[in-house]
């Protein structure tokens, strides 16, 4: 047991690197082109199922590539970090609770005024008002790239993170705190305004939230949910 955690903390390192790398190296990428990408997404001319799969593609290089490739190459079963039926439905309870406070900041601030499961995707809403087969083929590739792939990517993220610095307390926890803080950098939340320091928090509360309740669960799919059910649906 003692061998196994200590190998696992060995690898956890390497691990990240590569995760890093890659979603680093997609991220510039895109913002090389990023104007190209847009244009790319938002071209009529272009079929939106190819469309959908081609930004998916990157949507998933910057958040699932990486931790695929490493479990692969570790040889590591998406289960093993809580895709499985214990606590299922206690994870997923826990995990939308964590998103409340932003339901709550938003509708204060005014800035709910609907809500569609990925409706911030550029390509969602003309995938709902075109062909329904269509469309249906279009949200499941949004869905995987948006809502599985990105909740599960911080999972596995944390997992290894606390492999690193074990958790002691269970307030305490680094993994998702160091995710946390990641969100926020990523998405270019960081407050300045007293709005934006509450909307910030309220996202840290999220990432954080879903995090710790994987950990004390054993089960992740209350993250999966969070991102498909409610990230980007307001």
């Amino acid at each position: 047991m003692e061998k196994a955690a200590s190998l696992q903390k060995r690898r956890a390192l390497p691990d990240l690197i590569v995760i890093v790398v890659i979603t680093m190296a997609v991220l510039g990428i895109f913002v090389a082109n990023q104007d190209a990408v847009e244009s790319f997404a938002r071209d009529p001319g272009i079929h939106i199922l190819l469309r959908t799969a081609g930004m998916a593609l990157l949507q998933f290089g910057t958040a699932g590539l990486g931790i695929s490739l490493v479990s692969i190459i570790r040889r590591e079963s998406f289960a093993g970090h809580g895709l499985r039926r214990d606590n299922a439905l206690k994870s997923v309870v826990f995990c939308a609770l964590a998103y409340v406070p932003n339901i709550i900041f938003g509708l204060a601030a005014g800035q709910i005024d609907s809500y569609l499961p990925f409706g911030a995707v550029w390509m969602s809403r003309e995938l709902l008002g075109g062909n329904f087969a269509v469309g249906a083929a279009g949200y499941v590739i949004i869905a995987l790239a948006w809502g599985f792939f990105e909740g599960f990517n911080y999972v596995v993220i944390c997992d290894k993170i606390n492999k690193l610095i074990p958790v002691k307390h269970r307030w305490l926890n680094w993994g998702a705190i160091i995710c946390g803080v990641m969100c926020i950098l990523i998405h270019g939340m960081i407050g300045v305004t007293p709005e934006g320091i509450i909307e910030m928090l309220t996202v840290f509360i999220i990432i954080y939230g879903m995090l710790v309740t994987k950990t004390e669960t054993g089960n992740a799919w209350g993250c999966v949910f969070v991102f498909v059910f409610l990230w980007n649906a307001f």
